[in-house]
C-alpha cells in the first residue's frame, strides 16, 4: 500500500509553490490530477534552458516538479468544463490551486461552493500573501517575498546586500508548507470525516524560518548583522580558505574549537583572550580567520575535510552543483532517479526525501504530455467519445 493510496488530488496550480506541493503528494502515492488550461497549461511548460523542450511544452521547469501526475485540460471559464469540474469535485479528496485570491470564488469554485458537492473535500490556496489582508490582492513572485520577508536583507555582507537566495526559496518552501497542511487535514479528516479550507500564503510560510535570526530580534533586540558566510551563532563556524579552495567549517561547540586549534597546531588561540570563549571569539572572528587560514593555505581541502572529520569537527568541500548532484552520498540516498520520457529520453529528476521503512515514496511515471489523460478521466465519469469530441470542438477541454 503508498501512503496516500486511493487519494485523489485535483492540482489547479501553475509555475512553482502550487506543483511542488502536489510533486510530494504524488511521491507519496497520490492520484494527482494537473487540470490545466487547454491552450498552453501550466506556464512552467513554457519555461526553462532548452528551448526545444519549451516548444514541446515540457520546459525543464515543468519537468521538474510533475512527475507521477496527470494532466487534463478544462476551460474553466466555460460552463460545461465547470460542471465537469463539479463532478470531477465530488470524487475527490484535495483541491489545491494557487490562482489570486476570489478568482475561484468568480468561477463560482470556491471552498464554499465546493463544500457544498463534497463536505469532505480538503481545499488548499496557496498564495502570496494569504486569502486576506492588506497586501492580500497584490501579485507576488517568489524575489518579491525575499525581499518583503527580510530574507534579502539578512544575506549577504557589506559588499553585497541586499541578496537573493540563488533559488526559488519562498515558492518552494510555500508549497512544502501547503503539502504538510494537507496532511495534516487528511488526518483530521480521517478522525472527523471533515474537509476543510486550507490558507497558505508564501509570506508567512518563509518568515518562521528565520526563528533564531527572528528571536535575537524579538526577544534579544539586535537587529541580524550581515555576515555573509560566517555562521552568527559560533566561530569558527564559516567558510575559510585553502590552498587549493574553500573549506566549510562549524566548530559550534567548545571541544570543536579546541580540535581545531590543536589539528591547525595553534594551541596558543585556545587561551588567547580574544578567542577562549565563545561570545569572545564571536566578536573577534574577523582576527582569528586569517591566523586560522596561514594554516589552512598550506594544504588542499580534500585533505582539511578528512583530518577534521576525522576529529569531531565538522567540515566539508564546497561543491558545484554537478559535484553535489553526482556525489556518492546523494546516490546512495537514491536523491535522484532516472524515468524516461518520451520524446525526450531519461530524465533524472528528485525522488520523495524522507525514506519510509513501509510505505516508501517513489517515482513511477514521467511528467504528464498536456492533456495527455484528458479522455481517461472524463471517462471515468460517464462521459461518452462523441461528447468528448464536442466538447473538443467548443475549446471546453
Amino acid at each position: 500500500m503508498k501512503l496516500l493510496e486511493g487519494i485523489r488530488v485535483l492540482d489547479l496550480t501553475n509555475v512553482l509553490s502550487g506543483p511542488f506541493s502536489t510533486l510530494h503528494l504524488a511521491l507519496c502515492g497520490a492520484e494527482v490530477i494537473k487540470v490545466e488550461n487547454p491552450i498552453g497549461g501550466d506556464l512552467a511548460r513554457k519555461l526553462g534552458n532548452v528551448p526545444e523542450y519549451n516548444q514541446k511544452l515540457l520546459g525543464t521547469s515543468f519537468l521538474a516538479q510533475n512527475a507521477n501526475k496527470k494532466s487534463m485540460t478544462l476551460n474553466l471559464k466555460s460552463d460545461e468544463a465547470k460542471d465537469i469540474f463539479r463532478e470531477l469535485v465530488k470524487t475527490a479528496d484535495v483541491v489545491v490551486e494557487n490562482f489570486r485570491p476570489g478568482v475561484m470564488d468568480r468561477l463560482g469554485l470556491g471552498y464554499e461552493a465546493l463544500a457544498k458537492l463534497n463536505p469532505r473535500i480538503i481545499y488548499c490556496a496557496i498564495s502570496g500573501f494569504g486569502q486576506e489582508g492588506p497586501d492580500s490582492l497584490k501579485p507576488a513572485y517568489d524575489q518579491i517575498i525575499q525581499g518583503l520577508s527580510g530574507v534579502m536583507a539578512v544575506n549577504g555582507d557589506e559588499r553585497l546586500n541586499p541578496l537573493r537566495a540563488g533559488f526559488p526559496i519562498c515558492d518552494t518552501v510555500g508549497g512544502l508548507n501547503a503539502a504538510f497542511a494537507i496532511m495534516a487535514a487528511l488526518y483530521y479528516r480521517e478522525h472527523t470525516g471533515e474537509g476543510q479550507m486550507i490558507d497558505v500564503a508564501l509570506l508567512d510560510s518563509i518568515m518562521p524560518l528565520m526563528g533564531w535570526i527572528a528571536a535575537n530580534l524579538l526577544i534579544g533586540g539586535k537587529e541580524p548583522v550581515l555576515m555573509g558566510n560566517d555562521n552568527f551563532t559560533a566561530a569558527p563556524s564559516g567558510t575559510f580558505a585553502t590552498q587549493d579552495g574553500y573549506i566549510n567549517i562549524a566548530a559550534n561547540k567548545q571541544e570543536q574549537w579546541h580540535a581545531v586549534a590543536d589539528i591547525l597546531e595553534v594551541p596558543e588561540l585556545k587561551i588567547d583572550p580574544r578567542f577562549e570563549e565563545r561570545d569572545n571569539r564571536k566578536k573577534n572572528r574577523k582576527e582569528l580567520t586569517p591566523l586560522l587560514e596561514i594554516k589552512l593555505k598550506l594544504k588542499p581541502t580534500e585533505y582539511w575535510v578528512e583530518v577534521f572529520n576525522k576529529n569531531s569537527v565538522p567540515a566539508g568541500a564546497i561543491l558545484n552543483l554537478p559535484d553535489a548532484l553526482s556525489a556518492e552520498q546523494v546516490k546512495y540516498r537514491e536523491t535522484l532517479q532516472t524515468v524516461e520520457k518520451k520524446g525526450i529520453g531519461e530524465l533524472k529528476l528528485f525522488n520523495l526525501t524522507a525514506k519510509f521503512s513501509k510505505t516508501p515514496g517513489k517515482l513511477e511515471t514521467p511528467p504528464p504530455d498536456l492533456s495527455q489523460h484528458t479522455n481517461e478521466i472524463l471517462s471515468e465519469i460517464g462521459l461518452s467519445k462523441e461528447k468528448i469530441e464536442q466538447l473538443k470542438m467548443h475549446g471546453v477541454i
